[in-house]
């Protein structure tokens, strides 16, 4: 983590971003991929946990230097999850149960889809299948496997189907799987991304675009 102390208008305003891919979550990247036209300022925010509007009351624009390069150098790091070979073994979810109380679940990462629910396989197949439509649709049919990259909305999605049943316990339901999204998207983005794309199998689905 960086943290830096910054003079605003009305007094001082102290800023924390991460400095490793391994300090952000999943949803907070995907956040700034949501936003096509993201400044510093708003990558900054959501890095942060600090509303933009507070930041934007900093007196010196050029306080931001120091985030503003970390920021550029995570931006770089993250190219580089979606070919890596690291897949963790297991991932543990902070859960609440029916009385609230947090509870930790451990879940171990299987590298073999064939042991998933069908529900949650049909899920994952028909997300990824429409990534590689609007992949081809935007960039055309040649070499499609080699550059289509799925994007984290759809990776989070598939991460929610394949571990639902597994760190809930609960059957297989496509609704209360969509839901844990918001579980998925606490994971650290070091994790998340390399089995998702693990998960997806883009070989195996390919066969199932589209028209």
């Amino acid at each position: 983590m960086i943290q830096k102390t910054l003079k605003t208008t009305t007094g001082k305003l102290s800023v924390k971003i991460p400095t490793e891919l391994n300090e952000i979550t999943l949803g907070q990247i995907m956040a700034m991929q949501q936003k096509p036209d993201l400044n510093d300022i708003e990558a900054i925010s959501i890095l942060s946990g600090i509303a933009v509007d507070e930041l934007y009351n900093v007196k010196n624009i050029v306080d931001f230097q120091v985030f503003t390069e970390t920021v550029l150098a995570l931006s770089h790091q993250i190219k580089h999850l979606y070919n890596s070979e690291v897949i963790p073994k297991e991932v543990v979810f902070i859960l609440h149960d029916a009385q609230e109380k947090q509870v930790q679940k451990s879940v171990k990462v299987s590298r073999d889809l064939s042991v998933e629910p069908a529900g949650a396989f049909m899920a994952a197949r028909d997300i990824i299948a429409e990534e590689i439509n609007n992949h081809i649709k935007q960039h055309g049919e040649e070499d499609w496997q080699e550059r289509f990259n799925p994007s984290l909305s759809a990776c989070c999605q598939v991460l929610a189907h394949y571990f639902f049943c597994r760190a809930t316990g609960q059957k297989y339901n496509e609704y209360l799987a969509e839901e844990f999204c918001n579980e998925i998207k606490k994971m650290r983005v070091t994790e998340a991304l390399p089995i998702a794309i693990l998960q997806q199998d883009v070989n195996k689905l390919k066969e199932n675009k589209k028209p």
